[in-house]
């Protein structure tokens, strides 16, 4: 809280205005309703206002066009009228005779007047109560120019629109200035109005009835797929079954579904990588646990199954110190092969990239780091190491088990007194051992989970080593290879993108992360 200004101000300040609030509640409100609800309800109002919009603008271009069309006649006839007016005596009489032949308009309700500037008139057709010229009509003729157009309520309540022209000054009385105001009944006009009116609204009534049709049509069939997907995911839920569902077209929805195949097909290749992880894995607890429960067993026999040891010196089972020893370390043998599975198990039950965020490495110094520890382990094979700088992004642990993994597969291969070879350049790691080297058939499998060459199998090892290898490689955007190397032996190669400079600090601590 701000500590200058007081609570009361604060929390008027803080207070949601009203069009705030009433966002919240529509918003509050929208979140309730269904979605097929919400799309049905946008194309009504759309359709339906836009069908509206389109009636009022229709009647209102009509309407002025026949109003437009009625003075336009009016001024016609009226002008005609002047003209005539004009070429006649400044009598009433010769007004009338002469107007016995105008082209006056079809309408039934007509009131022709002529008058001058000092308002006296002449009536020359009435079928209407008498109009009488108002202060525009005067000034039209007393100025001699200009039209004025009214509408004019009479006393018996009809409607009636006028207008007044002037009559051009005749040389008989160059005194006198005259106008015609001619009135016209504006009933069959309101007519066509009212009902061009209502045919608008009953158009309106069915663009919106349409509106509601087709709002509700896309609503069922825009949604179709969705509960496609819907009653799938439900399924998958509810069975899992990842079988994935039928998709059709190439919209949005469409890739929806095309996205959701996907997940359901990874979610199975995981599920199918799992059983195979704990059957694999099972398989291979089997023998080292019956060889541990044989032996612990012997043992017990040996130096009986009670503290008390009561069983008959004559039954005793009686095995000599050297086979006792050898016992124990068998057993002792075995707990550390189960440790090492159950550690390569739990480093590749990580089936995803690691969370954790990538740190600058130097895959040359793990490379050394990882030859160091094997050479403890291997005192009597030599190693010829050639390694080039290269830097990537990543998890250095994990790279660091992944080459100790491959050196340690070239020493158990190895001969006595035998060589590895070691070169890292441009990211590719070999590593090649002087053994028997890997069949053809077996190349394209060893870096598989538990398999093991019918050679492999007599020796110690979980079958893990070089999968955790691949999993390294593929969370590092990298990949790995197999090849019989050119002493005969094996040649496994390991490589990941990368660089072969280090970057300077300021692009190393903006670059995007790869692993």
């Amino acid at each position: 809280m701000n500590p200058f200004v007081d609570a009361e101000q604060q929390g008027q300040e803080e207070r949601p205005g009203p069009y705030e609030r009433l966002r919240a509640k529509i918003t509050d409100l929208m979140s309730h309703v269904p979605l097929r609800t919400r799309i049905t309800g946008l194309v009504m109002v759309a359709v339906g206002v836009s069908v509206a919009l389109a009636s009022i603008a229709g009647l209102i271009t009509v309407r002025n066009q026949i109003l437009s069309q009625t003075d336009s006649t009016l001024f016609n006839h009226a002008s005609q009228t002047a003209q005539m007016v004009r070429s006649q005596e400044d009598s009433a009489w010769q007004y009338r005779q002469t107007l016995k032949g105008l082209d006056l308009p079809t309408y039934s309700d007509t009131e022709v007047v002529v008058f001058d500037d000092e308002r006296q008139t002449y009536t020359l057709r009435s079928s209407l109560p008498a109009i009488a010229p108002n202060d525009a009509d005067v000034e039209v003729a007393s100025n001699g120019t200009g039209t004025s157009f009214r509408n004019i309520t009479l006393s018996d309540g009809t409607r009636v629109r006028s207008v007044t022209v002037p009559v051009e000054q005749s040389p008989n009385t160059p005194t006198t200035r005259q106008a015609v105001l001619l009135a016209q009944s504006t009933h069959d006009t309101q007519q066509t109005l009212g009902r061009l009116t209502l045919v608008s609204i009953l158009v309106g009534i069915a663009g919106i009835a349409v509106a509601g049709s087709a709002g509700i049509t896309v609503g069922r069939t825009g949604l179709r797929p969705v509960d496609r997907l819907t009653e799938a995911t439900e399924y998958v839920a509810r069975t899992g079954d990842l079988r994935p569902i039928e998709v059709q077209g190439t919209d949005e929805l469409a890739r929806l579904a095309t996205s959701f195949n996907a997940m359901l097909t990874a979610l199975a290749r995981s599920q199918d990588h799992q059983r195979r992880l704990i059957a694999d894995a099972g398989h291979e607890l089997r023998t080292p646990l019956t060889s541990m429960r044989t032996n612990i067993d012997l043992l017990a026999q040996v130096f009986g199954t009670g503290s008390d040891n009561t069983a008959p010196a004559a039954n005793r089972v009686r095995i000599s110190d050297a086979d006792r020893a050898e016992l124990i370390g068998d057993v002792r043998a075995q707990m550390e092969e189960l440790s090492l599975l159950v550690g390569d198990l739990v480093e590749l039950s990580r089936d995803a990239k690691p969370q954790a965020a990538p740190e600058p490495v130097n895959l040359g110094d793990v490379v050394r780091q990882a030859v160091d520890r094997v050479r403890r382990r291997a005192p009597h094979l030599s190693f010829d190491i050639q390694v080039e700088p290269w830097f990537l992004e990543g998890d250095p642990t994990a790279l660091e088990r992944a080459v100790t993994n491959l050196l340690d597969n070239a020493a158990k291969w190895s001969p006595e007194h035998g060589t590895v070879t070691v070169r890292l350049s441009d990211g590719l790691l070999q590593v090649a051992d002087q053994g028997p080297g890997i069949a053809d058939d077996d190349l394209p499998h060893v870096f598989e989970r538990f398999y093991r060459s019918p050679e492999a199998r007599t020796m110690p090892g979980s079958g893990l080593g070089l999968a955790i290898v691949r999993q390294a490689a593929e969370n590092h955007g990298g990949r790995v290879a197999a090849a019989r190397a050119p002493s005969g032996g094996a040649l496994l190669g390991l490589w990941l993108p990368g660089r072969s400079t280090e970057a300077p600090p300021s692009e190393s601590a903006s670059a995007t992360p790869t692993a």
